[in-house]
């Protein structure tokens, strides 16, 4: 479960953001945090829900655990206007980043960072996670320019989006760690959706059907 010092640095917007307001609260009763919450418009309209435990790991099973705790907990508080597909999915191997503890369980790995405010007009950013130090992300840049200085330091509450990239030491370390999923897709594929980018694919969706608010 995660602890106040340790929310979520990026949060969802619009439609969304009520839906991880619903199901935050019943995923870390079970034991899991909530990584993020996606509505797009696939099959006419998916929920994305990833989760994990705060190990970082998410089997079959507790995506279907998850799925049968709040399901009636969505179909009560009814945040879809229409029918809807429900996926639960683990975060996958270049998983988003969200929380400080994420950049310090990859510390040393590759990962792409984008600011939601620019630093030194820049909001892009690629490197090797190197901690959390006082607030900020630590990247080591690689093949920086001689002169220029090769580590950037991200303020965390400036980010916007970040995850790992996709590398064969990843993928083994991933492995190793029980934390790749059965199923899912790179962070790079993108569909159109209703007021965010994509989640990786997930368990075979769930048919759940809200009435439609007047």
């Amino acid at each position: 479960m995660a602890n106040e010092r340790d929310k979520r640095l990026m949060t969802e917007s619009g439609v969304a953001a009520r839906v991880a307001a619903i199901v935050e609260p019943v995923i870390e009763d079970l034991g899991f945090n909530l990584v993020r919450v996606r509505v797009t418009n696939t099959n006419g309209c998916t929920v994305q829900i990833m989760a994990e435990r705060p190990d970082g790991t998410m089997s079959v099973d507790e995506c279907e655990t998850v799925s049968r705790a709040i399901s009636p907990v969505l179909d009560l508080e009814d945040p879809i206007d229409r029918e809807y597909y429900l996926e639960i999915s683990s975060p996958g191997i270049d998983r988003p980043l969200v929380r400080a503890s994420d950049f310090e369980r990859w510390t040393g790995y590759d990962a792409k960072i984008e600011l939601a405010v620019p630093l030194d007009g820049r909001k892009r950013f690629r490197g090797f996670i190197r901690g959390v130090e006082n607030g900020t992300l630590v990247l080591e840049l690689p093949d920086v320019k001689e002169g220029n200085e090769p580590i950037a330091r991200l303020p965390l509450n400036d980010l916007g989006e970040a995850h790992l990239v996709l590398t064969d030491e990843l993928i083994r370390e991933s492995l190793r760690r029980g934390s790749a999923p059965a199923a899912g897709d790179s962070e790079e594929d993108e569909t159109e959706d209703l007021n965010a980018e994509p989640a990786p694919q997930g368990r075979g969706p769930q048919k759940k059907k809200t009435s439609k608010k007047e």
